[in-house]
């Protein structure tokens, strides 16, 4: 009976590094979203204002959209979720306003993000102001060579 209890305990300790190694490979795969599709915004888009830039009120109406539209794929606070990647990642909170309203607008079809053309321009604006909010998340990178 003791010999049992032993191999058995011996199993389970054994697999502790195999789970703490299919961790870290998940949150490398976390980290490994595709951010390309900012570079895809025209030129002419990319100068575009937001003419909600110094409005405080603003953050909270894109806030409150962000939690009906968006937070079941982006997480709560933008921090990605199962579905879609993080949106305080640098790329992301380094792009002008107009590419984050331009990517809202058309969305990414082959990415599974949706066209958000028929929110009223005024709510996407807000939405892009609550994004910048948010501000870049510092996220310790794992690397992929485990």
């Amino acid at each position: 009976m003791n010999n049992r209890r032993l191999a058995l305990a011996f199993f389970v300790v054994s697999l502790g590094p195999v789970s703490v190694f299919a961790q870290k490979q998940a949150s490398a795969a976390d980290n490994s979203h595709d951010y390309s599709e900012l570079n895809r915004a025209p030129a002419k888009v990319r100068a575009r204002m937001n003419p909600f830039q110094s409005d405080p009120d603003a953050v909270v109406a894109g806030q409150l959209l962000f939690e009906d539209h968006c937070t079941e794929c982006h997480g709560p606070a933008g921090g990605g979720g199962k579905k879609g990647p993080s949106l305080r990642h640098a790329e992301v909170q380094n792009a002008a306003d107009g590419t984050l309203f331009w990517l809202l607008t058309n969305g990414v079809a082959w990415k599974g993000m949706p066209v958000w053309s028929k929110l009223p321009e005024a709510q996407r604006w807000q939405l892009v102001r609550y994004l910048k909010s948010l501000g870049v998340n510092d996220v310790v990178k794992v690397d992929k060579k485990l």
